[in-house]
């Protein structure tokens, strides 16, 4: 396998936070304000995305470490922007810096980490 990935890639993408992403409503807590699952997914989403466009169709990336903080809340309604940016890649594995933003305040912060996988070989040892 011979992909090239730019290290310092900076990508962003907005989020509308949504009565679904709530921590009541997935079960993560009892208010409702932006989960820490789904913070992390609009984190993952990103950064899949961002290194989505530097590999062939036929792989793409999973995800096998998230280390993030929660800092503040988001309110249903609120704009998020997360930020990914790709700090590492070595062999397979790909390493990002993210945050999420609220208004002008950073709301979460971590690393996260993926692994470049050709699809079909992937859901075939899945499935074995």
């Amino acid at each position: 396998m011979s992909i090239e990935v730019k290290v310092g890639e900076e990508c962003s993408e907005e989020f509308i936070v949504e009565e679904k992403h709530t921590a009541s409503h997935i079960g993560s807590g009892s208010v409702s304000v932006l989960s820490t699952p789904c913070m992390i997914a609009f984190m993952e989403k990103t950064s899949l995305d961002c290194v989505q466009k530097f590999l062939p169709p036929q792989y793409t990336t999973v995800g096998t470490m998230v280390n993030v903080r929660h800092l503040k809340p988001a309110p249903v309604g609120g704009r998020v922007v997360v930020k990914s940016r790709i700090i590492g890649f070595e062999g397979r594995r790909v390493l990002f810096e993210v945050e999420a933003i609220y208004g002008n305040e950073v709301i979460g912060r971590g690393q996260h980490e993926r692994y470049i996988v050709d699809k079909e070989r992937f859901l075939s040892k899945v499935k074995s």
